[in-house]
């Protein structure tokens, strides 16, 4: 299990992010923040970008896309806080992300809620890329 110390303080700098705003009637930002920290110790933030036609992304995107800006690629845990302050689980766009970047990230401590803390492979129980390829007849 993780230290439950190192949730504080990524919760802690997430919630810092959260500042919902509405830039016009198609794009809001900030109603989701991002914190991560790599096996290497370095934390990454993001913000999620909303738009009317879905060209946004969630602020986990935008924290892993800090981190590869980095060359860095192993997420030892990671948080998302919604606008009420509370962590919210990835969702399965940003866990297949986080699965992708590396195969040591099935390993990623995620917290999901305010007192439940998981591994990214608990949220991906049945992931396709452990499918054995066999040609179908």
């Amino acid at each position: 299990m993780i230290d439950e110390k190192i949730f504080i303080n990524l919760e802690k700098i997430a919630k810092e992010l959260v500042a919902p705003e509405k830039l016009n009637k198609y794009v809001s930002i900030g109603d989701v923040s991002c914190a991560l920290i790599t096996d290497k110790g370095n934390i990454y933030t993001g913000i999620n970008i909303d738009t009317s036609c879905s060209l946004g992304f969630c602020a986990e995107h935008s924290a892993i896309s800090e981190m590869l800006k980095n060359r860095e690629y192993n997420i030892k845990a990671i948080v998302a806080i919604n606008e009420n302050y509370n962590p919210i689980p990835p969702c399965g766009r940003c866990r297949e992300l986080i699965s992708q970047i590396s195969e040591k990230n099935t390993k990623t401590y995620i917290k999901v809620s305010k007192d439940k803390i998981l591994q990214l492979k608990d949220l991906l129980p049945l992931d396709w890329k452990d499918v054995k390829k066999e040609p179908i007849i």
